[in-house]
């Protein structure tokens, strides 16, 4: 009897002009002139040349899933690389106005719902923060790290032992870049 042949899962990522990527361990680093995004992948890939190459022999659910998920986050460092992500956040003060302002690495807002102690929200390295008026816009190259910030800055304003219908009061995401396009 002769052995069926195996199939096998493959996922390429071709790079745009000008990214160049390398591995290091358990770690990617892709870079576009100053620009750098290193992230830790959890699946093994190759890079030839232009192209990263994720593949794997078994073809189980499993495998599958890990792949597409590698290949996703791999696709939204090539596109962030590309163009940066942009998050908005609206500021909505209904009873006591909020002070919000960029102190180093954090955000600090003061006065939510006329509490003295001022609540703070951590900037993650790479992200770029803008407060104008009432919208905080965030931008990075890493997807990952702008998202985070955006829910950092959202949580951070979140309201506890009050009526959500009645305090309304804190600080949402109202706009945020989709995700990378597929080719």
């Amino acid at each position: 009897m002769e052995k069926a042949k195996r199939k096998k899962i493959s996922e390429t990522i071709h790079l745009s002009e000008g990214i160049h990527a390398e591995l290091e361990g358990e770690r990617i680093k892709l870079k576009k002139g100053n620009d750098e995004i290193i992230s830790k992948i959890e699946y093994p890939v190759k890079i030839e040349g232009k192209k990263i190459i994720i593949e794997c022999e078994k073809l189980r659910k499993k495998e599958k899933k890990m792949i597409k998920t590698t290949a996703a986050k791999i696709r939204n460092m090539v596109s962030g690389l590309n163009e940066k992500y942009k998050y908005k956040l609206q500021i909505c003060a209904v009873h006591f106005p909020m002070n919000v302002a960029v102190h180093g690495n954090q955000i600090g807002i003061k006065n939510f719902l006329g509490e003295v102690k001022e609540r703070k929200a951590k900037i993650l390295p790479g992200v770029d923060v803008k407060i104008e008026k009432d919208i905080i816009t965030i931008e990075s190259h890493d997807k990952e790290k702008a998202g985070q910030t955006a829910a950092n800055i959202e949580t951070a304003t979140k309201v506890r032992k009050r009526d959500r219908r009645i305090f309304q009061d804190g600080i949402y995401i109202t706009e945020k870049q989709k995700g990378a396009r597929r080719r």
